[in-house]
């Protein structure tokens, strides 16, 4: 963190005019192909999450804001099945119906999925083009990501880091997927981790502007954890990252305040919601026991998530080989005559956050029981790990852009890398849309819920209910 406020990033003398916007150009151009891999085929709802965000979804749209009573839960589910025969829905390919609903106290139904993803996408159900929703969410991402990774990593850092953002065939999966809030609770994730970057390392810039800046970060992170509430994982990073800079002199006290008083706002809102709502702060739609974590889970886990994480995220290899070289980079120049350079410690004073923040949910998911078996599809399986693709972006953009700096032929080196984790991600993509499910994680035809006037689902196999 002591780099942090030394870091002034100024601009490198170009050796062409327009080189600046080469790289903009080349970002919308990443941005631009992520958007063509999705919206080239037609999308399905692939799980039974899919029906319940977009009962939710479609719920709202009618006015139904949170909850629905026995009859209106009828009357929306076949009003989804009647849209869907005439062609005015997207392609279905599971059971009809709102599942994975639970029913309140009060009698009236609610998902038991996190409330959030529905008010950020029902605006787009609404004028009818779902379909671009989290595509938009996915341009704020990659927004934040070149504000950030071209304030600390300079020239193409920027461009770097959103085309891999862009690349992985995770990405373009969850972007398919209309009604799910994977991927746009990433792109929030994303948009806040560049934003807050690009405040704590704008040393120039105003008070006001970085103040501005990070609480509009604080404020996409803070969206991103009421669209699934394991997100707050990040949230509590982020807000360690910051004191840590304040303690350190490297954050104006008054941005501070505006930035903790925004998480704070945020993580009591959603207590009182909880609270509310499912009766309790800590309580959400689902049942007791059917979310579990626990120790056990992390031998399993680590057996079989890796080839999982490796076929969907590729650029995770990218950005453990560049936190393992810029921490090794900073411990040789310490161990030399003289300290590390300002570039060395301002890199690991970046490095270290955004890998503790990336692990820190995946740990979390590590220990995740429902993951811990070899019946799941990476479709599946992945999916709850997506979240963190923002900062293994940034983090990995730092391995092409450090060689690119060396030689042309290094340049061409990482470019090509660039291009391969786009091909990579392609086919990725392609294998997860085609086959999304192994032959014991196929979800059985039969696994839903029938509105009736009681409490009545229908119980699924661990290996076959998506969470």
């Amino acid at each position: 963190m002591d780099a942090l406020a030394e870091h002034t990033q100024t601009p490198r003398p170009t050796a062409w005019p327009g080189r600046g916007r080469a790289e903009i150009i080349w970002a919308v151009a990443a941005f631009a192909v992520l958007c063509l891999a999705v919206l080239s085929f037609a999308p399905q709802l692939v799980e039974p999450d899919d029906y319940a965000y977009q009962t939710s979804i479609v719920g709202i749209t009618q006015g139904h804001w949170l909850t629905l009573s026995t009859a209106q839960a009828y009357t929306l589910s076949q009003h989804l099945l009647n849209a869907a025969s005439q062609g005015h829905a997207v392609v279905r390919v599971g059971p009809g119906g709102p599942i994975q609903w639970v029913q309140l106290a009060s009698g009236r139904w609610i998902s038991e999925k996190d409330p959030g993803y529905p008010f950020l996408a029902a605006p787009f159900q609404a004028l009818g083009i779902i379909r671009l929703a989290s595509l938009f969410y996915a341009a704020l991402g990659c927004l934040g990501l070149y504000a950030g990774a071209r304030r600390w990593l300079g020239r193409w850092g920027g461009t770097t880091a959103v085309a891999l953002f862009c690349s992985s065939g995770a990405a373009m999966l969850f972007a398919w997927r209309d009604y799910m809030p994977t991927f746009t609770e990433t792109s929030l994730i994303a948009a806040g981790t560049g934003a807050l970057l690009w405040a704590l390392l704008a040393t120039e810039a105003s008070v006001e502007r970085r103040t501005w800046t990070g609480l509009l970060g604080f404020l996409a992170i803070e969206l991103a954890v009421f669209s699934r509430y394991t997100n707050l994982v990040i949230l509590g990073g982020v807000v360690l990252t910051v004191l840590v800079a304040w303690r350190r002199g490297r954050v104006p006290a008054s941005a501070l305040a505006w930035w903790l008083g925004s998480a704070v706002a945020a993580v009591a809102g959603i207590a009182l919601f909880n609270e509310l709502v499912y009766g309790g702060p800590l309580t959400s739609g689902y049942r007791p026991g059917e979310i579990n974590f626990s120790l056990a889970a992390i031998g399993p886990n680590l057996r079989y998530m890796p080839g999982h994480l490796i076929e969907a995220i590729p650029m995770l290899l990218l950005g453990l080989a560049a936190l393992a070289l810029i921490i090794g980079r900073y411990l040789r120049l310490r161990q030399a005559p003289g300290t590390p350079t300002l570039e060395a410690r301002r890199d690991l004073a970046v490095a270290i956050p955004l890998a503790a923040t990336w692990l820190a949910l995946w740990a979390l998911y590590i220990t995740y029981d429902w993951t811990a078996g070899p019946g799941l599809s990476t479709l599946q399986a992945v999916r709850f790990y997506v979240d963190a693709l923002g900062p293994i972006a940034l983090l990995g953009a730092w391995l092409p852009v450090h060689l690119a700096r060396r030689a042309t032929a290094a340049a061409a080196t990482a470019a090509a890398v660039v291009v391969a984790l786009f091909v990579l991600g392609f086919l990725s993509f392609t294998e997860m849309r085609i086959h999304p499910f192994t032959d014991m994680g196929q979800p059985a035809p039969s696994a839903h819920i029938h509105i009736c006037h009681g409490h009545c689902h229908q119980a699924q196999p661990p290996a076959q209910r998506a969470k």
